[in-house]
């Protein structure tokens, strides 16, 4: 099941600020909700455990999460793939874009997802409402802990 999930946030900090936080590992754990642990393998590649409730399973994901196109400090690709066991899989990416709007940024984001096994019995308007919940707190935390807020 495959669905779509886009979404722009209002930064208060510079493009090079916003770019080095989401090349951070320690931001990123912090600001993806559920995650356990993320780990740098290399610039590019870390891997994470993300602990997540949809509907009425609870499942941990264990993962890898790759940078790619990177074309700093306006854009890159993130993708990601986690396995939660009997619960199934999800992957997906997200093509981030930062943009100067005076001393703030705009950070604007596509994201795909696409799950398999037993969370995608769920059923898609779950799934989908879960998701861009997920996505809305991941960026909005983000955001905070980025902003000169």
């Amino acid at each position: 099941m495959a669905l779509v999930i886009e979404g722009e946030e209002r930064i208060a900090a510079p493009i090079d600020k916003v770019w080095a936080a989401l090349n951070d590992p320690e931001v990123l754990k912090e600001a993806i909700p559920g995650c356990q642990n993320l780990d740098m393998k290399s610039p590019t590649e870390m891997a994470a455990t993300v602990v997540l409730k949809i509907g009425p399973i609870k499942a941990t994901f264990n993962g890898e999460v790759t940078l790619k196109n990177l074309n700093p400090p306006h854009s890159y690709t993130i993708q990601g793939e986690g396995k939660g066991g009997i619960a199934g899989f999800a992957k997906g990416g997200a093509d981030v874009t930062l943009t100067e709007d005076g001393a703030d940024t705009i950070l604007k984001y596509a994201a795909k997802a696409d799950v398999g096994g037993k969370i995608a019995q769920l059923g898609s308007r779950l799934i989908e409402s879960t998701s861009k919940k997920l996505a809305g707190q991941f960026f909005s935390t983000f955001g905070d802990k980025v902003g000169n807020g």
